[in-house]
């Protein structure tokens, strides 16, 4: 198991929206969400991740440390696949909180630009735990391959549970509703496949999204990928 805490996220932001045009009125509200993120210390970015033996696949089902995935989608064309990569990140509870005491201030365009923010930081926090899964599998011989999340095509909601125990979500204070809902709310949970010589993914979690023609979080997510 490899824990993350107190990552200094806050220093990525962009100073414009990813997202949508960068106007001048959201351009403010973006400086002055940083500000209030900065000055009360509302970011405490964390993740944790373990990469777990695969025990007798059986597709599409994958038994990993006493849990059972259905992911067909990890399965590879060619390569074998051996392991699950089962991560976990969250923002902490600070952030989500002052949102919602700016909705009930009235203040909802920094209430929803502050909120935005915190989006843009949760995906920051998931590629880091990504890169440093990437090159612990590197330094192992392995290579790695695809990405779900639950509730994406190819991954049912319902396997949240299965995937923070993977990931030990509780090792950040990660937890999970009854309506697999994890708490706090802004965090995120990603399983990958390890193996060996796996081929790269013909998919993306991207690929049914709507925005994903204009989506600047993406794009720079890409960029950084093609100059890696």
């Amino acid at each position: 198991m490899a824990v993350a805490r107190g990552l200094d996220i806050l220093r990525r932001a962009q100073p414009v929206p990813l997202n949508g045009r960068p106007s001048p009125a959201r351009t403010r509200l973006r400086a002055q969400a940083l500000a209030m993120a900065r000055e009360e210390s509302l970011v405490d970015a964390s993740y944790s991740y373990r990469i777990v033996d695969l025990q007798a696949p059986a597709a599409p089902l994958l038994r990993a440390g006493g849990e059972s995935l259905e992911a067909p989608w990890l399965l590879p064309a060619s390569g074998q696949l051996t392991a699950l990569a089962c991560g976990v990140c969250t923002l902490g509870p600070a952030l989500e909180r002052r949102v919602s005491e700016l909705f009930a201030q009235r203040r909802a365009s920094l209430a929803m630009a502050l909120d935005e923010l915190g989006n843009e930081l949760l995906f920051e926090v998931s590629r880091h735990a990504q890169d440093r899964i990437q090159a612990e599998t590197s330094r192992r011989g392995l290579s790695m391959s695809g990405e779900l999340r639950a509730g994406d095509p190819g991954l049912a909601l319902e396997a949240q549970g299965a995937v923070l125990r993977l990931a030990c979500a509780d090792s950040i204070a990660i937890s999970l509703s009854e309506g697999f809902v994890m708490h706090p709310l802004k965090s995120t949970s990603m399983v990958l496949g390890v193996g060996i010589a796996l081929p790269a993914s013909a998919w993306s979690r991207c690929d049914s999204c709507r925005s994903r023609a204009t989506c600047g979080v993406r794009s720079r997510a890409l960029a950084a990928a093609a100059t890696a």
